[in-house]
């Protein structure tokens, strides 16, 4: 997938939209950290974009997308739904996390820390 084209952005970026507020439910993130999650969009943006999904996003919001997507699937392949859905929120030993809740430690570092646990995820999923 080519997301420096428009076509593909608009083609992707409504799933991608619902996608990310049905995790952001299921997960318990409020809309101030989901805002952060996005790269620090403004309330109106974000309230715009809930309201009406249909929307182009640009490539950088796409691929915090698919890292958060790809965290989710592999959360609920590795654990109950309970759990996978309570993971990012609770304080963590790994040392990746230092303690804080992956969530955290997302919100902070940005799309690298998301690529970090996007990789640990996929790692524990594969068997490592």
């Amino acid at each position: 997938v080519d997301l420096s084209t428009k076509a593909e952005r608009e083609r992707l970026s409504p799933a991608a939209i619902k996608a990310f507020l049905n995790i952001m439910a299921k997960w318990r993130v409020r809309d101030e950290d989901a805002r952060a999650l996005l790269g620090g969009i403004s309330n109106g943006q974000f309230y715009e974009m809930k309201k009406n999904p249909e929307r182009t996003l640009d490539v950088d919001a796409l691929t915090r997308i698919s890292y958060l997507i790809g965290i989710f699937k592999a959360l609920n392949i590795l654990h109950s739904e309970k759990l996978a859905d309570a993971w990012v929120q609770r304080a963590n030993t790994n040392r990746i996390f230092g303690g804080q809740a992956p969530l955290a430690y997302m919100i902070k570092g940005g799309l690298p820390a998301m690529q970090t646990v996007r990789r640990l995820t996929d790692a524990r999923r594969g068997g490592m």
